[in-house]
């Protein structure tokens, strides 16, 4: 069974770390098998809004874009066909990791693509692990501020799955009230 560390928290109104629930919770009879960090790449992903966007020169399905991260604009070349002008979407910048719904790594450089630079990466869902919709970029509402993340424009914390590995007489812990009791017990 998984439950969210988040959650977990919220039931409890404790602050505690994950290491030391896991263990609380493996010494009550509750085996944590494992635990898995959810929406890391959430950390550094930014809006943008793009003021410019034109075909590439060398390449019939491209575009280059102009985008404004807040601190800057970057060019950035893009293969989607729902881009232009005047879009609030969803960037990864250079130096960054994108993880997408695989739980793939991909490291984003500075490249240029078919001769023309490109300074960052404009995500579609199933590209930063949000969906599995890859038909074109994310297009965020006119309320997002240029150069917020993403995670404090969609209100979404990093969280932990923690897989528990429950026997058949542990029936009472098939829930998240069930694992906060035996935390509380503990506690």
């Amino acid at each position: 069974m998984i439950v969210s560390f988040n959650w977990l928290k919220e039931y409890l109104n404790i602050d505690i770390d994950v290491a030391v629930t896991s263990e609380i919770l493996t010494s009550t009879g509750l085996e944590v098998e494992g635990v898995t960090e959810l929406f890391t790449a959430f950390d550094h992903l930014v809006v943008g809004k793009v003021i410019k966007c034109k075909s590439h020169p060398n390449a019939d399905r491209l575009k280059i874009t102009q985008v404004d991260v807040g601190s800057s604009v970057k060019q950035i070349v893009c293969g989607a066909n729902n881009i232009d002008v005047g879009q609030y979407v969803v960037v990864v910048l250079v130096g960054n990791n994108l993880v997408n719904n695989k739980g793939d790594k991909i490291k984003i450089k500075k490249t240029k693509i078919r001769g023309e630079i490109s300074e960052g990466m404009i995500c579609a869902e199933d590209e930063i692990g949000l969906g599995d919709n890859h038909d074109g970029i994310i297009i965020l509402d006119k309320n997002a501020k240029v150069g917020m993340l993403l995670s404090e424009h969609l209100g979404i914390q990093k969280d932990y799955a923690i897989e528990i590995g429950l026997t058949p007489n542990r029936t009472d812990a098939f829930g998240h009230i069930g694992v906060c009791r035996d935390l509380y017990a503990y506690h």
